[in-house]
């Protein structure tokens, strides 16, 4: 059985979402989505709002039928990676940079595969944060 993994905030959750766990279990026969903890999100971004608890995004993402686990992560990247049993790192086209390519690499070094997955066009988490503020 063939595990992958995504991460996220999904506070504001939406079509998006939805579509990037049904694009994960087109590559794997488990989902894992891995929820960012509220509380360290505060911790580092004082001016963030968060919409839900961590718990409450947890039952959220848990209710629905293509996701077969949710954990709670801290911070993206290796140090995340390292406590999840998977195979395969679902990340977004645009996750580029500093923690993601401590991500990539990590998962080179350990013999895991990456997939590239497109966005939902026109849906996006930060534009109905600032419609709903």
């Amino acid at each position: 059985m063939q595990k992958i993994l995504t991460f996220g905030v999904f506070d504001y959750f939406h079509l998006g979402h939805l579509r990037l766990f049904k694009q994960c279990k087109q590559y794997a026969d488990y989902l894992i989505v891995a929820v960012q903890d509220g509380e360290w999100i505060l911790k580092f971004k004082p001016e963030a709002s968060i919409l839900y608890s961590t718990e409450e995004r947890v039952e959220i993402i848990s209710a629905l039928r293509v996701v077969d686990e949710v954990v709670v992560y801290e911070r993206v990247g290796a140090d995340a990676l390292e406590k999840i049993d998977f195979d395969i790192l679902a990340l977004g086209e645009d996750h580029v940079g500093a923690r993601f390519d401590e991500m990539t690499k990590w998962c080179d070094e350990h013999g895991k595969k990456i997939v590239r997955l497109k966005r939902t066009p026109n849906i996006c988490s930060s534009e109905i944060k600032n419609k709903l503020s």
